[in-house]
């Protein structure tokens, strides 16, 4: 259940996006990396461990600086960031132990994640928006 809630939002959220025009700024998937990044810092937060949030926090920085640096240079690799960050998910209690993660959030937010990185590495070759910044 929780694969199909994950990419059933993530191509709902995708496409309403691309109808109102919101993925035409270079900044929409930038942004949406950074959000779904932090959400285990959250949890760390909520589940009021300073380990997980410190090991959280250096997973975080990682998937923020190719956000960044995806969307000053290239979105590629803000799309390979999403996916990347869908293989974080399936990997994640291995990793860090974090007691404030849900015990759906992975399967939830790798399916998301994977979904987000496909739509927009179509509307990269497509190309809708550009990969490139100016």
């Amino acid at each position: 259940m929780e694969y199909a809630i994950g990419l059933t939002l993530a191509l709902s959220i995708s496409v309403f996006a691309s109808l109102v025009g919101f993925d035409r700024d270079r900044a929409f998937y930038p942004i949406v990396m950074i959000v779904i990044a932090s959400y285990y810092e959250l949890f760390a937060v909520m589940g009021q461990s300073v380990q997980a949030l410190s090991l959280e926090t250096i997973a975080f920085a990682a998937f923020l600086l190719a956000s960044i640096i995806g969307f000053k240079v290239n979105l590629w690799l803000v799309a390979v960031a999403l996916a990347a960050h869908g293989v974080f998910d399936f990997f994640h209690a291995r990793l860090i132990s974090n007691p404030g993660v849900p015990v759906w959030w992975p399967m939830f937010c790798l399916s998301y994640d994977v979904l987000a990185a496909a739509y927009l590495a179509l509307l990269l070759v497509r190309p809708k928006i550009p990969a490139r910044a100016r």
